[in-house]
């Protein structure tokens, strides 16, 4: 039997299909990245660094950064935690608990901010808890870190949850036979199967915080050098009308971020080579 001269796809509209997938590419991302660099260009690396190296900006820089990044860890280990328990067990109000992930997905960031600053606030439920304790949760960093780690959670759990019901259960009992131990098996079979999929998750938990500002003004207390984040500094600079610090604020995070994602791509690639040799 003959071969066709050409193979369809099973997918018709290819080119239509590749040219509205670039052109809605180019005006969500790549239009407004490169009117963001046209911007700073326009400036020129002077004024930029003139604008960017100020004490305050390298403060809010590094915390937004520093707290996402830790954020980003608490939902990657607890993120596959709960994707690991929603998938492998059966229990009373599973199914509410795997519609709460979406939560945060769901709702507003602003409502996000005020809830959980009602709830840390020093006269809020678990505020009040924390103060009889001795210390705050509330206008410091550990209710930024709070609420970073409430709008990233559901990015590593959707991601990885998938993966884990592909994972068979015989694979697991294979090892068991084989003299493996739980941790062992955890730890050789299991999670290396995960970690792409961990990392992948793990990536948009860091992006989402990064970038996060709704919900976490409310919260923050928004004191320069201690709680001040960089979005806000960002929004601050636009209403005085300094568009040249926004720019340089923007593209500051701009460059901070792709160094951070270059990194965690390295990673999954070094992961995934380390999976196909073994």
């Amino acid at each position: 039997m003959r071969r066709p001269l050409i193979n369809r796809s099973p997918l018709p509209g290819m080119a239509l299909s590749a040219g509205i997938t670039l052109t809605l590419l180019s005006l969500v991302v790549l239009l407004p990245i490169g009117a963001l660099l046209l911007k700073g260009a326009s400036a020129g690396f002077p004024a930029l660094w003139t604008e960017v190296n100020t004490p305050r900006i390298w403060g809010a820089l590094f915390l937004s950064f520093r707290l996402s990044f830790i954020a980003a860890l608490i939902n990657l280990v607890f993120g596959v935690a709960l994707a690991w328990v929603l998938v492998r067990y059966r229990f009373p109000g599973r199914r509410l608990l795997d519609a709460a992930v979406d939560l945060p997905f769901a709702l507003p960031t602003a409502v996000a901010g005020i809830a959980l600053t009602a709830l840390y606030a020093p006269n809020g439920a678990f505020g009040s808890i924390a103060k009889d304790l001795g210390f705050k949760i509330a206008y410091t960093q550990w209710g930024i870190l709070i609420a970073l780690i409430f709008v990233g959670l559901p990015f590593v759990t959707r991601t990885v949850q998938p993966v884990v019901e592909e994972i068979e259960r015989e694979v697991e009992e294979a090892s068991a036979t084989l003299g493996a131990t739980r941790a062992y098996t955890l730890r050789r079979v299991v999670l290396p199967m995960l970690a792409p999929a961990a990392m992948t998750g793990f990536a948009l938990s860091l992006a989402r915080a990064v970038g996060e500002y709704g919900s976490v003004i409310f919260i923050a207390g928004n004191i320069p050098l201690k709680t001040e984040i960089a979005p806000l500094l960002i929004v601050i600079k636009l209403e005085e009308f300094n568009y040249v610090g926004a720019t340089a604020i923007g593209i500051a995070m701009l460059l901070i971020s792709f160094a951070m994602l270059l990194l965690i791509n390295a990673i999954q690639v070094l992961s995934r080579r380390r999976i196909g040799y073994v």
